[in-house]
């Protein structure tokens, strides 16, 4: 197994943000928290883009499993990135540029030629299930726990554009629901919903990841690309408009609006 190591550092410079690993076909990239901190952060964001970018011209890369080194898969965006970026730039730039970088990890990753597989354990928190959405396959352990917090703390779903994903693998109705509540849920309810394909106990959910990455890695890779492709435009033929493109926006502009004032802008 062949060691990758993106050049960035992360912020402690304890280590990489992502862990990457190769064994044959398949890629392995693992979410590396330091000091207990899972989210997902600037570093995180920048290694993971350079890595997306560089598979363009690795056609030997034929799966790519998502996984993360910490307690929980994630716990979501990281908001003491977004206060600072907010305190050093009052205009909301430096947001806007963080919320950009979300949404183009997103669209990266889903349109990777490599087939995409989200291994999550533990807790999967708002731009945690955000970014797990965008795997093609995702298997979780039976533990695993969900939620959309982003409504229950005063901000808009709109991290990496992911409202029009989650709505397209789990269905609109339903999605509204956990949303607006902003309810824990387990791996039972994200299987039935469609978010989670396979669980399986924690000390098997290797197994079940093996067991979608040894057929892939036999396939025609011109024909799983096609597929994917084909997959990605039907999926997209059911909604009228992406407005994915405008969330940066909108997140930059609710967080940065006057403090006190509504989201309306009447409070």
């Amino acid at each position: 197994m062949s060691l990758m190591t993106p050049p960035h550092t992360s912020p402690s410079g304890s280590g990489k943000a992502i862990r990457v690993e190769q064994d044959g076909p398949v890629l392995h990239v693992r979410l590396n928290p330091w000091q207990q901190d899972d989210t997902l952060g600037v570093a995180v964001l920048d290694e993971f883009l350079l890595l997306l970018d560089g598979l363009h011209d690795r056609p030997d890369v034929r799966v790519l499993v998502l996984s993360s080194l910490g307690t929980d898969f994630c716990l979501g965006a990281d908001r003491a990135e977004y206060q600072a970026s907010l305190a050093a730039d009052p205009t909301g730039a430096g947001l806007r540029r963080i919320a950009d970088k979300a949404h183009r990890l997103c669209q990266a990753l889903e349109n990777t030629h490599a087939v995409t597989i989200a291994r999550l354990h533990g807790r999967v928190i708002g731009a945690g299930l955000a970014l797990a959405s965008f795997c093609d396959l995702r298997a979780g352990a039976d533990t695993c726990r969900f939620r959309m917090p982003e409504v229950g703390i005063g901000l808009p779903p709109a991290w990496g554009g992911a409202m029009g994903r989650l709505v397209s693998e789990a269905g609109a109705a339903r999605i509204r629901e956990l949303m607006l509540t902003c309810e824990v849920f387990d791996a039972a309810t994200a299987h039935r919903l469609g978010l989670l394909h396979r669980t399986a106990p924690p000390d098997r959910l290797d197994e079940a990841v093996d067991a979608w990455t040894r057929p892939l890695v036999r396939r025609a890779p011109e024909a799983l690309v096609l597929t994917k492709r084909m997959l990605a435009g039907y999926a997209k033929a059911d909604r009228t408009a992406d407005v994915s493109l405008l969330d940066s926006h909108l997140l930059t502009a609710h967080i940065n609006r006057p403090r006190g004032q509504s989201a309306t802008g009447t409070g």
